[in-house]
């Protein structure tokens, strides 16, 4: 099978380090310099195979390009096209895929043009768990060969209905100059090298991170100098940056009063897809949620019609799977969980716990999840359930929950929108915490194993969909998790600010700054 596509538009702090500015890319100062905070603290990598936080996918996104993309304003997998990559060939039985490159791409700083040598060592790299948080995601290739300068061949394990979102611009997708990435080794992440729109120039510690306009860029030179992302996690503080004009874009707060205040002030306000979504993950290492029963009286005990009210109609959507809604496999089938207090109190009593029990969590202080727990607790409450929560920074709140040390594990994700990555990561047993191949599967479920594994090798799109259901009606039964509501990203950006696209979604959860991105500065 043949696909041809067209191509696409052809300052030192005290005590801090800098990394300096690569030569090949100096400011302009003819052009703006966009100003964006994230609400990050401080940016932790920005090598792409290892970006796992919001905040430094959002940075890394502006450096790298892929094999294929989604459009900029996109989240929709349907929708994939050209890249690095002008157009591919499948074999018949879709398990060989060979990719044929643009000519004249360039990295960044000096590094030359991109070729088949870069992809392929940018994809062994990207499945390699010694380099890559995201090696599972390339655990059915077999082998990734360049069979000239300009082509590059990948062939399977199986054939896999989501392969080419696994090469698209998001995680382990993302392309590095091999010459770069062999000289710098683990520095790499301080000073990464890629193609995209906009280059890495420095980074001052818990202050800011600049990228300069790449205008070597194959589609175009950017209409902007460069983006510079100011660190400010504090809410209150980043609007006032944002009023007082400091900043252009900043990440809101994904709650229904604030966009509705902000709108009222007249501001710009962004709400796009994928929605992080939100489950209760119950831990069954932690006793008594080793007993279904107890399991069930929880599920009984939640009402996430008043979460999702509290949450507000224009930014969270409720959940009826532990799939979101909108990825590919999605089913609701099995329902879903019923508020019923008098309930959740027979079910304890039935377990042996007619006086209750107690449970300890770990909750994060930031504003899209500890309100969200407090709202828990005193439901859980009604029925009996004493929720001790101790509640730490966001950075504490992961660590602690990857070492096993909560009963309740609130989570919330947005992934490659299809069926697969959220069970694979959150329901399957080589996923849970704690396991040679780890990766957030909080509750130690394991009871779909078998249906999610065959999916993930079922050629025949029906058979697979049928798969994804029977793993979700038996996690639904089994209450590994609670799913809660999709919680979608805001953003403000000035009037001055045209993105050059209609923003419905971002798979990064950063709206995209492209070479079209216009500011009006004065």
């Amino acid at each position: 099978m043949k696909l041809h596509l067209l191509p696409a538009l052809a300052l030192v702090a005290f005590g801090l380090c800098t990394v300096p500015l690569a030569p090949a890319h100096a400011q302009d100062t003819q052009r703006p310099m966009l100003r964006i905070s994230s609400g990050a603290a401080d940016n932790a990598t920005l090598d792409p195979h290892r970006a796992t936080s919001t905040h430094d996918k959002g940075v890394v996104s502006q450096m790298f390009n892929a094999l294929v993309r989604f459009p900029p304003g996109s989240a929709d997998p349907t929708k994939l096209e050209p890249d690095l990559a002008e157009s591919w060939d499948v074999s018949d039985n879709s398990k060989v895929w060979t990719f044929h490159l643009r000519k004249g791409v360039q990295f960044h700083g000096g590094y030359g043009e991109l070729t088949a040598a870069d992809v392929v060592y940018s994809l062994q790299r990207a499945g390699d768990p010694k380099r890559s948080s995201f090696a599972s995601t390339f655990i059915g290739v077999d082998k990734v060969e360049a069979l000239d300068d300009y082509t590059v061949r990948i062939t399977l394990k199986y054939p896999d209905a989501r392969f080419l979102g696994r090469v698209s611009n998001y995680h382990g997708g993302n392309i590095v100059s091999k010459k770069a990435a062999e000289k710098l080794g683990t520095k790499f992440g301080a000073s990464p090298i890629g193609t995209g729109p906009f280059a890495f120039s420095e980074h001052v510690t818990q202050q800011y991170v600049k990228l300069l306009a790449n205008d070597k860029y194959y589609r175009g030179k950017p209409k902007v100098g460069g983006i510079i992302y100011r660190m400010i996690p504090s809410d209150s503080s980043r609007e006032l940056a944002f009023d007082s004009g400091e900043v252009d874009i900043i990440q809101g707060k994904r709650e229904q009063r604030w966009v509705e205040r902000a709108r009222k002030r007249g501001y710009d306000v962004d709400i796009f897809d994928p929605a992080e979504f939100r489950i209760l993950h119950l831990n069954r290492h932690f006793k008594p949620l080793d007993n279904l029963k107890v399991r069930q009286a929880i599920a009984a005990a939640v009402d996430v019609d008043q979460i999702v009210k509290y949450a507000g109609k224009d930014v969270a959507t409720k959940g009826c799977s532990v799939v979101p809604e909108g990825y590919l496999g999605h089913d609701c089938s099995a329902g879903t969980y019923v508020h019923d207090v008098a309930k959740a109190k027979k079910l304890l009593a039935e377990a042996g716990y007619p006086n209750g029990i107690e449970l300890k969590s770990i909750v994060s202080n930031i504003s899209a999840q500890q309100p969200i727990m407090e709202i828990v607790q005193a439901q859980l409450a009604e029925a009996g359930i004493k929720l001790d929560m101790e509640v730490v920074d966001h950075a504490t709140y992961q660590a602690r929950s990857r070492k096993d040390q909560s009963a309740i594990v609130f989570y919330g994700a947005a992934r490659f929108p299809n069926a697969d990555a959220y069970l694979s990561e959150f329901f399957d047993s080589a996923s849970e915490i704690g396991s040679p191949t780890a990766m957030s599967n909080f509750s130690h479920c394991s009871v779909a194993d078998a249906s999610i594994r065959a999916a993930r090798i079922e050629p025949d799109p029906a058979k697979q969909l049928a798969l994804w259901k029977d793993a979700q009606r038996k996690i639904h039964d089994d209450v590994c998790g609670i799913p809660l509501f999709g919680l979608k990203q805001v953003w403000l950006h000035s009037a001055k600010v045209h993105y050059g696209y209609d923003l419905k979604g971002s798979l990064n959860l950063a709206p995209p700054i492209t070479e079209k991105t216009t500011f009006d500065s004065k």
